[in-house]
């Protein structure tokens, strides 16, 4: 459903503007395509230190194994110089803050990685940036059809983008689901990614203000009330995913015994 909302845009934007809506959808695309590349260079890259193996040995074959174990390469792993616990991926790449190795223990960083390395091999660090961008062509083309189209295009294009935000919500949430399924397939603990969320759940004032919008990272959706807002949740909160992840190790393990 997610994929088709775009398509059926861009036939409402052709339909109500003509050649307009053309450019204006070519104009707004390659603009987003150059915001990607620029960033994808550039706002990923600050205060980031490759993994060394000589420093932290038991990290980097750690990783190494469970790459192979999911069947992918080796990512590139990075470091971030920072004292809030957090990780998140892009591209190929793992980036684990120092401030997780002040709270977790091996085991637990290994389960955050692996986490990541689930969004890697589920492909999710193409799709969620891809999804949030086009949530901004949506927004751009949405706020013209209701300043220039008939009301029934108003009514359309309002609606269209109400389903994409819906949507998006519901597959962010599932893929962050599904890379915790993988992650509990990957590790030699799997308990340890329970654990790790459990601990992190602390530490959520301070990641609210690192989050890096449009990659996959380790954090749920933080669980305070909230102020009202009509912009639905990509994350499922640390209960969600606890009781997801203690439901999928009973299925493992009755599997196991079976």
């Amino acid at each position: 459903m997610l994929y088709a909302l775009i398509p059926l845009e861009v036939i409402l934007i052709l339909y109500a503007l003509g050649r307009s809506g053309l450019t204006l959808i070519l104009g707004v695309s390659f603009t987003l395509v150059v915001l990607y590349l620029w960033s994808s260079r550039h706002r990923f890259g600050d205060g980031l230190m490759p993994l060394e193996r000589r420093e932290f040995p038991w990290l980097y074959d750690g990783i190494a194994k469970l790459a192979e174990r999911a069947g992918i390469g080796m990512p590139k792993v990075y470091l971030l110089d920072d004292y809030i616990p957090n990780a998140y991926s892009f591209g190929n790449t793992i980036v684990l803050s120092l401030g997780l190795f002040e709270v977790l223990d091996r085991d637990e960083i290994l389960a955050v990685a692996a986490h990541e390395l689930g969004h890697i091999k589920n492909g999710d660090t193409i799709l969620f940036p891809l999804i949030t961008y086009g949530r901004y062509l949506f927004a751009v083309t949405t706020l013209t059809l209701l300043l220039l189209g008939s009301n029934i295009v108003k009514f359309l294009a309002l609606l269209l983008y109400i389903g994409y935000e819906v949507e998006r919500s519901s597959f962010m949430k599932g893929r962050e689901f599904k890379a915790d399924e993988t992650a509990l397939r990957l590790l030699r603990v799997p308990l340890s990614l329970r654990k790790a969320l459990e601990e992190l759940k602390y530490y959520e004032d301070l990641r609210e203000t690192v989050k890096v919008s449009g990659v996959p990272s380790i954090e749920p959706s933080i669980e305070r009330e909230r102020k009202f807002t009509f912009i639905p949740e990509t994350h499922p909160t640390y209960e969600e995913r606890i009781w997801r992840i203690t439901y999928e190790m009973n299925q493992l393990a009755n599997r196991n015994l079976q």
